[in-house]
This record gives C-alpha cells, structure tokens and sequence, in this order.
C-alpha cells in the first residue's frame, strides 16, 4: 500500500520534473527526541542517508526521494525493511506501509507528528519492550500421510480399494478419497496448531495466526512478545522441535518489524 503527496507546483515546470522532485520516503515512527542518523541504504539505491524528522519525543524515520510510486519489487521490499531492522535495533518502531511518500519535512511534521502524536505515542508505548516473532510449522508429508490411514480405517480401506483400478472406473472414488483425506488433514492441522499454541501461551503476550499456505502447513503464526520473555519462548519453541521434528518441521524468525501488530497508514 502506498500513500503519496503531491506539493503544489511551479507551472514553468514540467510534469516529469515534478514527478522526480524530491520528497520524504517515510520507514516509521520513533520515540526519539534527539535528531539521529542510520548507517543503512536507503530505498531507491541512490545514497540517500536515512535520518529522523522530530517533533518533542516523536520522530519519523525518512529519507530523500522522488516523489514516485515504488514498484514492491523485492529489491525495494528488502531495502524498506532492512531499514527498519536497522532502526529497530536502537529504538521502538511503528512502521509504516511501504511506499509512502510525503512531499517534504513540514507536511510530515504537522500531518503525522503533531497531528497524530497522542496515537503515535500511545502506540510507541503499546510496543515498549516488545518483539514480534514469527512461527511457522509443516508437516512432513510422508509422516502425516502414515497417520492419517492409521488413524482412518475407512480411508484406508477406500484407498486399498482402488489399487489397480482405472482411473477411469474409478473416478468418483478418488473424488471421495480425496475429500476425506482432506478433511483427516484440516482436523489434524487444528489440534497440531492448538498444541503449539498451548506450547507457547504463557510467553505470548499476543497471538496472529495469518493463513496457512498449501496443505503441510501446520500453523503461520506471529507474536508479540515481552523482550524479557523471549528467551523462554525461545527454548519452548527449540523443545517442540527436539520433541515433535519428526513430524513437524518449524521455521522460527525474529525479532521482525511489528506488522502484525502495528502498521501506520497515511492518508495525506
């Protein structure tokens, strides 16, 4: 999503020289009182040092850029959040969706930080302290093929059926097949993401599970979890692993920008 700017323009200008004229890229919203700079490239590859627009506590994360609308290339994707993970190393972070753009410092000053700053600093408090993790788990499909026929006489039944049966003779029957095998599948999928979720609740302080991607996916979860906490949500997540790896494969990643918890949208 983005969100851009148009400052009023000279008339002796042509419209490419002010599509290109140089706006504020915003990244997000800092607690930082003091001006600060970021030792990390900025979007677009052109050089342009990442540096803080403020306000009393409040600051906006930008750099220089054209006033244009950015592709969500993973070239600019890549640059957008290896900013914030920069900027998340020293500061509370609210990012903001990618692409946005403002004309120059004064419009993000009064429309963001002066206009929205009892929000922004409710939210910066919200998030003080605070890591979002994300979790994903799937099975191995040969295991969990093996324990759905055990668990499920009739498919098993169903399945040995129509061995050495045509295709064609047997069209509706794999139709059926393939229906109770996925309903073996989604029932098992929620008692799978239910004992993980069990496995971590008392680390958590809250939970997002976004949408599962294909069939082996167990759960695709995000948590936002207390920095002091973290360590003990780390080995409750190792544990799982040693205990249930040889079924579950588990891609564990973090600290990440807060997405799922927080994202700003500027509507100028």
């Amino acid at each position: 999503m983005s969100a851009t700017l148009s400052a009023p323009v000279n008339r002796a200008r042509t419209t490419e020289a002010v599509a290109l004229a140089d706006g504020k890229y915003l990244y997000g919203i800092i607690d930082a009182p003091a001006p600060a700079t970021f030792d990390v490239p900025a979007i677009g590859g052109r050089g342009d040092e990442v540096h803080t627009i403020t306000l009393g506590r409040l600051a906006a994360v930008v750099s220089n850029s054209p006033r244009i609308e950015y592709d969500n290339s993973r070239r600019n994707m890549l640059a957008h959040t290896r900013v914030l993970e920069q900027v998340m190393a020293r500061h509370t972070l609210l990012p903001v969706c990618f692409g946005t753009v403002g004309s120059d410092a004064a419009v993000i000053t009064e429309k963001i930080l002066h206009e929205r700053r009892d929000e922004l600093l409710g939210l910066l408090e919200q998030m003080r302290g605070r890591a979002e993790l994300g979790l994903k788990a799937s099975w191995r499909e040969e295991v969990v093929f093996e324990e759905v026929l055990a668990e499920n006489p009739g498919i098993r039944k169903l399945r040995d059926s129509l061995v050495g049966r045509s295709p064609d003779k047997s069209h509706y029957e794999r139709i059926q097949l393939g229906e109770q095998i996925g309903q073996a599948l989604e029932r098992k999928r929620r008692e799978d993401e239910q004992r993980v979720l069990d496995r971590v609740r008392a680390f958590v302080h809250k939970s997002r599970l976004n949408k599962v991607i294909g069939d082996r996916m167990v759960i695709n979860a995000a948590f936002l979890v207390d920095t002091a906490l973290e360590a003990q949500l780390d080995a409750s997540i190792r544990a799982m692993d040693e205990e249930w790896g040889a079924r579950l494969s588990f891609k564990y990643v973090g600290p990440v920008p807060p997405y799922n918890f927080v994202t700003i949208t500027i509507h100028w």
